[in-house]
Parts: C-alpha cells; structure tokens; sequence
C-alpha cells in the first residue's frame, strides 16, 4: 500500500500572494515597507502627500514580487495628524488599510529599543503580516465620518498656531 498522495492539479490550486505595506508618515517624507510575505521587504522614501508616488511604487512592489493581477494590497500606519485623507485615498485604489492605535502597537518594555523609521517600518509590516493570518495584534482605530474630523480640525489647527507662535510649548 503506497502511502505517497499527489497533489491536485489545475488553476484552482494556486496561490494568490498578497502585497503588504507599511507606512511611517513625516512631515516632509513617508518611508512605504513593502513585501509579500514571503521575500525581504523594499524600502521606499516618497515625499509627504505624494500619492502619485505611492501608487508608482506600489506598482513597481506588484512587477518585483510578480503579482499576479488579483493579488490584494494591504497596508497600514499608526493614527496621527494626516488625519483619514490618506485612508480615503488608498480605499478608494482598492488598498485593504488599516489605521493602527499606536499605543496598542507591542514593545518589550524591558529591553532598550533603538527607534528609528527603517525599524518601526519593519514592525509594522511584520505585524501586518500576523494581523492579516488572524492575530489580534493591535488596536484599530475606526474611520470619524469626514463631518466628524472636520469639527476636530478648527481645535487642532488653533493648536497648531499656538505652538508656532510659541504660546505653548508642546506640538499638538
């Protein structure tokens, strides 16, 4: 009795690879972390705000990892002050985000941690990853109806102004 089994055979045995990307949002750059899940990650540097950018390396990430046309993005960032404009965008390029609470994000808390774009990138990607195999990892935050953020967005702009004019000493 022969214990070997074959495998079946035929187009409905493939495997859609996804793309998964991080973002570190800046004020003057976003560093994207961009991997399959099963290659090393690619870095990439685009200018804050530059969504043409962002779809330009997210196709060349798709041409590097030959995706096939059906293959899904998933992406993330940590909430902050972009606000939900970026989430809006990528939805709306069929990106599946997620906008992560960054105190929900792991850390050991007893060793030191080097903090730096290129690691928190990293991490974000790998938890990405763990997320998207079903791993409760974080805390998502859910999406303020665009009414909602623009009531916010009178006090975070005073707060702003404060700051720059010096009248507070800590950045909104």
């Amino acid at each position: 009795m022969s214990t070997s089994q074959t495998a079946p055979q035929g187009k409905d045995t493939a495997t859609v690879v996804d793309l998964y990307m991080s973002f570190e949002l800046g004020d003057k750059s976003w560093k994207l972390t961009v991997s399959d899940g099963q290659r090393g990650a690619s870095r990439y540097n685009v200018e804050a705000g530059d969504t043409a950018a962002v779809a330009h390396r997210i196709g060349k990430a798709r041409e590097r990892c030959k995706l096939a046309p059906q293959a899904r993005v998933h992406s993330c960032y940590e909430a902050g002050r972009d606000g939900w404009w970026l989430h809006r965008w990528l939805i709306e390029q069929e990106v599946d985000n997620v906008v992560v609470d960054s105190s929900s994000i792991e850390v050991n808390r007893h060793a030191r941690r080097a903090k730096t774009d290129r690691l928190d990138g990293d991490k974000l990607l790998a938890m990405l990853l763990r997320h998207h195999r079903g791993e409760r990892v974080w805390s998502v935050v859910h999406e303020p109806t665009p009414e909602d953020e623009d009531a916010r967005r009178t006090h975070r702009e005073l707060g702003r102004l404060r700051y720059r004019l010096g009248l507070c000493s800590s950045q909104p």
